[in-house]
Parts: structure tokens; sequence; C-alpha cells
């Protein structure tokens, strides 16, 4: 089963996500995704609004020994099928490039991400290659 969460199940996401960058789910400006396998979740997708409306994909996460049955695949899709209202941005990790491409995503220049997701990753100094990550934009209705 995939579906998104409801407020109170966050707390399910944040235990999924412990080991996982510190990720937590904040009910006032996010929205997760997860697919559920014998009432666990085995993989998560998170939308996040910043204040400035920009929509910000990040936090697709699949525990290792959930790995390769289309988990992720799965999450990301209820996403962007959710959210496809609005502009959908990214910072990709580099292998995971193509992947989200399946999805619409496109590669755009870290400077045309809105200013609040773009601010997450000063400390790359414009980087990108260096980092590892790409910028990427899905654009809405699509």
């Amino acid at each position: 089963m995939v579906r998104e969460l409801r407020s109170a199940e966050f707390p399910l996401a944040d235990e999924v996500w412990r080991d996982y960058h510190g990720m937590t789910g904040d009910p006032g400006r996010d929205r997760i995704f997860a697919v559920f396998l014998a009432g666990r979740i085995v993989s998560l997708a998170r939308c996040r609004r910043h204040p400035d409306g920009s929509m910000e994909v990040d936090g697709v996460f699949t525990p290792e020994a959930c790995r390769g049955r289309g988990y992720a695949r799965m999450a990301v899709s209820a996403l962007v099928v959710a959210c496809h209202n609005d502009d959908l941005y990214m910072y990709a990790v580099e292998s995971l490039a193509g992947f989200y491409a399946e999805f619409r995503f496109i590669s755009i220049p870290e400077r045309d991400l809105p200013p609040a997701i773009r601010e997450r990753y000063t400390w790359a100094a414009g980087n990108m290659e260096g980092a590892e990550v790409r910028p990427m934009r899905r654009r809405a209705g699509l």
C-alpha cells in the first residue's frame, strides 16, 4: 500500500529516517508519502513547502534491507501525483538523477532554484559536482 501519511503518523517516518541525515517530518509544512509492506514503512518520500511557497522534494529513503524492489519508485510516484499542481525542486544525488528524470525532473542551473531551497547547499559554494548533487525541477502539471 502507498499513501500520504497523516500528521499523527509522522513519528513513524521519523523512526525510519532516524539514521538518514537527521531527517524529520514537520506537519506544518511537509507532505510525506510512504510505502507499507505488512504494516511497516519500507520507503518514504517527502515534499517540503518553504516559506516562499517553493516545494522541495527530499527525504526519499528506503532502508537497506528493502532496497531493489521498486519501493522508492512507488513513494516518489505517489508524491509526484499528489503534488503535481506545484513546481517541484530538488538537489538530487548525482547517481540518482536518471531515476528522477523518469518522473520528468530536469537538470537546471543552481541559480534557477528558489532562494529558500538554494540556501540549503551554500556550504557547497556552487560546487555541485564536488558535492555530488544536481539541482532539478519538475514543472507543475506534467
